[in-house]
Protein backbone atom coordinates (compact mmCIF):
# COMPACT_ATOMS: atom_id res chain seq x y z
CA UNK A 1 0.00 0.00 0.00
CA UNK A 2 1.38 3.24 -1.06
CA UNK A 3 0.10 5.58 0.98
CA UNK A 4 -3.00 6.03 3.87
CA UNK A 5 -4.85 9.58 5.13
CA UNK A 6 -5.97 9.32 8.69
CA UNK A 7 -9.05 11.83 9.62
CA UNK A 8 -10.05 12.19 13.06
CA UNK A 9 -14.22 11.72 13.37
CA UNK A 10 -14.58 15.71 13.06
CA UNK A 11 -14.29 14.82 9.40
CA UNK A 12 -16.76 13.07 7.43
CA UNK A 13 -15.75 10.30 5.29
CA UNK A 14 -16.96 9.80 1.74
CA UNK A 15 -18.87 6.82 0.74
CA UNK A 16 -16.23 5.42 -1.28
CA UNK A 17 -13.34 5.90 1.79
CA UNK A 18 -15.68 3.43 4.17
CA UNK A 19 -14.09 0.39 2.38
CA UNK A 20 -11.08 1.75 1.21
CA UNK A 21 -7.72 0.38 3.16
CA UNK A 22 -6.31 3.74 2.52
CA UNK A 23 -8.81 5.37 4.69
CA UNK A 24 -8.95 5.21 8.88
CA UNK A 25 -11.41 7.28 10.49
CA UNK A 26 -9.93 7.89 14.47
CA UNK A 27 -13.22 8.73 16.30
CA UNK A 28 -13.33 11.09 18.95
CA UNK A 29 -15.62 10.35 21.92
CA UNK A 30 -18.92 12.16 22.65
CA UNK A 31 -20.06 12.67 26.30
CA UNK A 32 -24.12 13.63 26.73
CA UNK A 33 -24.51 13.57 30.35
CA UNK A 34 -22.93 10.81 31.87
CA UNK A 35 -23.46 8.95 28.69
CA UNK A 36 -19.75 8.26 26.38
CA UNK A 37 -20.67 7.86 22.71
CA UNK A 38 -17.98 6.82 20.63
CA UNK A 39 -18.11 8.76 16.95
CA UNK A 40 -17.18 5.46 14.61
CA UNK A 41 -19.19 3.51 12.29
CA UNK A 42 -22.11 3.48 14.80
CA UNK A 43 -22.78 6.73 15.27
CA UNK A 44 -26.48 7.63 14.72
CA UNK A 45 -27.23 10.29 14.36
CA UNK A 46 -31.51 10.88 14.94
CA UNK A 47 -30.21 9.45 18.25
CA UNK A 48 -27.68 11.46 19.09
CA UNK A 49 -29.90 14.25 18.50
CA UNK A 50 -32.63 13.49 20.80
CA UNK A 51 -30.17 12.54 23.44
CA UNK A 52 -28.77 16.12 23.33
CA UNK A 53 -32.51 17.88 23.08
CA UNK A 54 -33.59 15.55 26.72
CA UNK A 55 -30.18 15.93 28.54
CA UNK A 56 -29.95 19.23 30.64
CA UNK A 57 -25.98 19.81 30.44
CA UNK A 58 -24.00 21.01 27.21
CA UNK A 59 -22.42 17.57 25.21
CA UNK A 60 -19.02 17.52 24.99
CA UNK A 61 -15.97 15.37 23.78
CA UNK A 62 -12.93 14.01 24.32
CA UNK A 63 -10.13 13.38 21.69
CA UNK A 64 -8.54 10.54 20.83
CA UNK A 65 -5.46 9.29 22.43
CA UNK A 66 -1.81 9.36 21.14
CA UNK A 67 -1.46 5.81 21.49
CA UNK A 68 -4.68 5.40 19.01
CA UNK A 69 -2.94 7.44 16.79
CA UNK A 70 0.36 5.31 17.13
CA UNK A 71 -1.86 2.33 16.04
CA UNK A 72 -3.09 3.87 13.07
CA UNK A 73 0.74 5.21 11.42
CA UNK A 74 1.90 1.13 12.44
CA UNK A 75 1.04 -0.11 9.08
CA UNK A 76 2.22 -1.53 5.90
CA UNK A 77 1.78 2.26 3.79
CA UNK A 78 4.91 4.04 2.56
CA UNK A 79 3.58 7.46 3.12
CA UNK A 80 1.08 8.09 6.02
CA UNK A 81 -1.13 10.94 6.57
CA UNK A 82 -2.84 12.46 9.75
CA UNK A 83 -5.57 15.70 9.21
CA UNK A 84 -6.96 16.61 12.35
CA UNK A 85 -9.53 19.13 13.35
CA UNK A 86 -8.06 22.26 13.60
CA UNK A 87 -5.59 23.07 16.58
CA UNK A 88 -7.39 25.97 17.84
CA UNK A 89 -10.39 23.82 18.24
CA UNK A 90 -9.47 20.35 19.82
CA UNK A 91 -6.32 18.66 21.61
CA UNK A 92 -6.39 15.94 18.31
CA UNK A 93 -3.96 17.68 16.28
CA UNK A 94 -1.60 17.65 19.49
CA UNK A 95 -2.42 13.60 20.26
CA UNK A 96 -1.84 12.74 16.51
CA UNK A 97 1.79 14.54 16.87
CA UNK A 98 2.43 12.73 19.84
CA UNK A 99 1.29 9.92 18.43
CA UNK A 100 3.85 10.18 15.22
CA UNK A 101 6.79 10.91 17.52
CA UNK A 102 5.70 7.54 19.65
CA UNK A 103 6.31 5.27 16.44
CA UNK A 104 9.20 7.07 15.28
CA UNK A 105 10.77 6.09 18.14
CA UNK A 106 10.73 2.65 16.92
CA UNK A 107 10.51 3.15 13.23
CA UNK A 108 12.62 6.16 12.30
CA UNK A 109 12.63 5.28 8.81
CA UNK A 110 8.64 5.80 8.92
CA UNK A 111 7.15 8.88 6.39
CA UNK A 112 4.11 10.37 8.47
CA UNK A 113 2.86 13.67 8.10
CA UNK A 114 0.17 15.66 10.43
CA UNK A 115 -1.79 18.49 8.92
CA UNK A 116 -3.37 21.18 11.23
CA UNK A 117 -6.51 21.41 8.93
CA UNK A 118 -7.18 24.76 10.51
CA UNK A 119 -10.89 23.35 10.05
CA UNK A 120 -13.03 21.16 10.57
CA UNK A 121 -15.66 19.04 9.34
CA UNK A 122 -15.81 18.90 5.76
CA UNK A 123 -13.05 20.70 5.50
CA UNK A 124 -10.78 18.23 6.49
CA UNK A 125 -12.66 15.77 4.51
CA UNK A 126 -11.75 18.12 1.39
CA UNK A 127 -7.88 17.82 2.60
CA UNK A 128 -8.27 13.97 2.60
CA UNK A 129 -8.67 14.33 -1.28
CA UNK A 130 -6.62 16.79 -1.98
CA UNK A 131 -4.18 14.17 -0.45
CA UNK A 132 -5.67 11.39 -2.24
CA UNK A 133 -5.41 13.51 -5.47
CA UNK A 134 -1.85 14.18 -5.32
CA UNK A 135 -0.87 10.79 -4.24
CA UNK A 136 -2.38 8.95 -6.96
CA UNK A 137 -0.68 11.73 -9.24
CA UNK A 138 2.29 9.97 -8.45
CA UNK A 139 3.62 13.03 -5.65
CA UNK A 140 6.33 12.04 -3.90
CA UNK A 141 6.17 12.78 0.06
CA UNK A 142 7.47 16.00 0.11
CA UNK A 143 5.78 17.15 -2.80
CA UNK A 144 2.19 16.18 -1.29
CA UNK A 145 3.32 17.56 1.95
CA UNK A 146 3.92 20.84 0.42
CA UNK A 147 1.27 21.01 -1.98
CA UNK A 148 -1.24 20.11 0.84
CA UNK A 149 -0.21 22.53 3.03
CA UNK A 150 -0.21 25.27 0.53
CA UNK A 151 -3.71 24.14 -0.21
CA UNK A 152 -4.82 24.23 3.54
CA UNK A 153 -3.77 27.78 3.32
CA UNK A 154 -5.98 28.91 0.87
CA UNK A 155 -9.44 26.92 2.12
CA UNK A 156 -12.14 28.45 3.56
CA UNK A 157 -14.77 27.33 5.62
CA UNK A 158 -18.35 28.56 6.29
CA UNK A 159 -21.09 27.46 8.44
CA UNK A 160 -24.44 28.53 9.97
CA UNK A 161 -25.64 27.50 13.15
CA UNK A 162 -29.35 27.09 14.19
CA UNK A 163 -27.87 28.33 17.77
CA UNK A 164 -24.12 28.88 19.27
CA UNK A 165 -24.39 27.15 22.43
CA UNK A 166 -22.40 24.36 22.06
CA UNK A 167 -20.33 25.86 20.48
CA UNK A 168 -20.32 29.26 23.31
CA UNK A 169 -20.11 26.68 26.19
CA UNK A 170 -17.27 24.74 25.19
CA UNK A 171 -15.29 27.60 24.68
CA UNK A 172 -14.99 27.48 21.05
CA UNK A 173 -15.62 31.16 20.89
CA UNK A 174 -13.68 32.67 23.27
CA UNK A 175 -11.76 34.88 20.12
CA UNK A 176 -15.31 35.84 18.63
CA UNK A 177 -15.84 39.50 19.89
CA UNK A 178 -19.60 39.68 19.18
CA UNK A 179 -22.43 37.84 18.74
CA UNK A 180 -25.97 39.04 18.69
CA UNK A 181 -28.76 37.74 20.60
CA UNK A 182 -30.61 34.68 19.70
CA UNK A 183 -34.25 36.36 20.43
CA UNK A 184 -34.29 38.57 17.84
CA UNK A 185 -33.94 35.41 15.27
CA UNK A 186 -30.92 36.86 14.37
CA UNK A 187 -28.50 34.21 12.44
CA UNK A 188 -24.90 34.86 12.15
CA UNK A 189 -22.80 33.69 9.46
CA UNK A 190 -19.73 31.79 10.97
CA UNK A 191 -16.12 31.24 8.77
CA UNK A 192 -12.75 30.13 9.92
CA UNK A 193 -10.08 32.10 10.09
CA UNK A 194 -6.19 31.67 8.74
CA UNK A 195 -4.92 30.21 11.97
CA UNK A 196 -7.98 27.89 12.09
CA UNK A 197 -9.65 29.96 14.91
CA UNK A 198 -14.35 30.72 14.37
CA UNK A 199 -14.98 34.34 13.38
CA UNK A 200 -18.29 36.27 12.37
CA UNK A 201 -18.35 36.92 8.91
CA UNK A 202 -22.05 38.56 8.56
CA UNK A 203 -25.54 38.02 9.64
CA UNK A 204 -28.94 38.17 9.16
CA UNK A 205 -32.44 38.18 10.66
CA UNK A 206 -33.80 34.60 9.98
CA UNK A 207 -31.92 31.65 8.52
CA UNK A 208 -33.50 31.72 4.98
CA UNK A 209 -31.85 35.65 4.94
CA UNK A 210 -28.60 34.50 6.45
CA UNK A 211 -27.74 31.27 3.93
CA UNK A 212 -28.04 33.56 1.38
CA UNK A 213 -25.55 35.62 3.46
CA UNK A 214 -23.29 32.38 3.00
CA UNK A 215 -24.03 32.03 -0.71
CA UNK A 216 -22.77 35.68 -1.25
CA UNK A 217 -19.46 35.15 1.30
CA UNK A 218 -18.64 31.91 -0.47
CA UNK A 219 -18.80 33.33 -4.34
CA UNK A 220 -16.79 36.70 -2.61
CA UNK A 221 -13.96 34.48 -1.15
CA UNK A 222 -13.53 31.68 -4.33
CA UNK A 223 -12.04 32.99 -7.08
CA UNK A 224 -12.03 30.67 -10.28
CA UNK A 225 -14.79 28.68 -8.95
CA UNK A 226 -14.56 26.51 -12.42
CA UNK A 227 -12.03 24.87 -11.21
CA UNK A 228 -13.43 24.35 -7.06
CA UNK A 229 -15.50 21.14 -5.53
CA UNK A 230 -17.62 22.71 -2.98
CA UNK A 231 -18.65 20.37 -0.51
CA UNK A 232 -21.95 20.81 1.94
CA UNK A 233 -22.01 19.08 5.25
CA UNK A 234 -25.61 19.23 7.13
CA UNK A 235 -26.78 17.62 10.01
CA UNK A 236 -30.44 16.78 10.04
CA UNK A 237 -31.40 19.47 7.08
CA UNK A 238 -30.99 17.89 3.23
CA UNK A 239 -33.85 20.47 2.38
CA UNK A 240 -31.71 23.24 3.92
CA UNK A 241 -28.51 21.64 2.10
CA UNK A 242 -30.30 20.89 -0.67
CA UNK A 243 -31.57 24.66 -1.23
CA UNK A 244 -27.47 26.03 -0.93
CA UNK A 245 -26.60 23.33 -3.58
CA UNK A 246 -28.99 24.68 -5.92
CA UNK A 247 -27.91 28.38 -5.19
CA UNK A 248 -24.19 27.53 -5.25
CA UNK A 249 -25.04 25.91 -9.17
CA UNK A 250 -27.65 28.86 -10.35
CA UNK A 251 -24.85 31.77 -9.08
CA UNK A 252 -21.72 29.60 -9.40
CA UNK A 253 -19.68 27.68 -12.30
CA UNK A 254 -18.05 24.72 -10.21
CA UNK A 255 -16.00 21.36 -10.51
CA UNK A 256 -18.21 19.47 -8.27
CA UNK A 257 -20.72 19.60 -5.31
CA UNK A 258 -20.24 17.10 -2.73
CA UNK A 259 -23.33 16.72 -0.31
CA UNK A 260 -22.84 14.49 3.10
CA UNK A 261 -24.54 14.13 6.47
CA UNK A 262 -22.28 15.40 9.52
CA UNK A 263 -21.02 13.23 11.34
CA UNK A 264 -20.69 12.67 15.57
CA UNK A 265 -18.68 15.96 16.55
CA UNK A 266 -19.47 18.10 13.55
CA UNK A 267 -23.21 17.05 14.54
CA UNK A 268 -22.66 17.62 18.20
CA UNK A 269 -21.12 21.26 17.10
CA UNK A 270 -23.50 22.01 14.47
CA UNK A 271 -26.53 21.28 16.13
CA UNK A 272 -29.89 19.94 14.60
CA UNK A 273 -30.43 22.03 11.11
CA UNK A 274 -26.47 23.36 11.57
CA UNK A 275 -24.78 23.28 7.76
CA UNK A 276 -21.02 23.87 6.35
CA UNK A 277 -19.62 24.52 3.82
CA UNK A 278 -16.05 24.46 2.60
CA UNK A 279 -14.06 24.93 -1.58
CA UNK A 280 -10.82 23.28 -2.88
CA UNK A 281 -9.27 23.39 -6.02
CA UNK A 282 -10.24 20.17 -7.80
CA UNK A 283 -6.89 19.88 -9.84
CA UNK A 284 -3.33 19.38 -8.59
Amino acid sequence: MRYKIIIDSCGELLDEWKKDECFESIPLTLMVGAEQIIDDETFDQAEFIDKVAACPECPKSACPSPERYMRAYDCEAEHIYAVTLSSELSGSYNSALLGKNLLLEDHPEKKIHVFNSCSASIGQTLIAAKIQECEEAGMSFEEVVSTVEHYIEGQHTFFILENLDTLRKNGRLSKVKALVASALKIKPVMGSTDDGNICQLDQARGMNRALIKLVEQVIEKTPDSAEKVLAISHCNCPARAQVLKEAFEERMKLAKIVVLDTAGVSSMYANDGGVIVADRKSVV
